[in-house]
């Protein structure tokens, strides 16, 4: 069974219900950093997303 990378952003900002989950690392990356930059206007790098909000399930 491949595994995933999940971002649940109501994990984080519990009026956010957002949630990403793919087994492509990268396409998880750019969608979690599209959402974060345009719903919450955060910009975050890969790897603060790898290690801040992606979780592999």
């Amino acid at each position: 069974m491949a595994q995933a990378h999940k971002l649940d952003c109501e994990a984080a900002a519990a009026d956010c219900r957002f949630i990403i989950q793919s087994e492509d690392e990268a396409e998880a990356i750019e969608l979690a950093k599209r959402h974060m930059r345009d719903v919450h206007g955060q910009d975050y790098t890969a790897e603060e997303l790898r290690s801040k909000h992606l979780k592999i399930v």
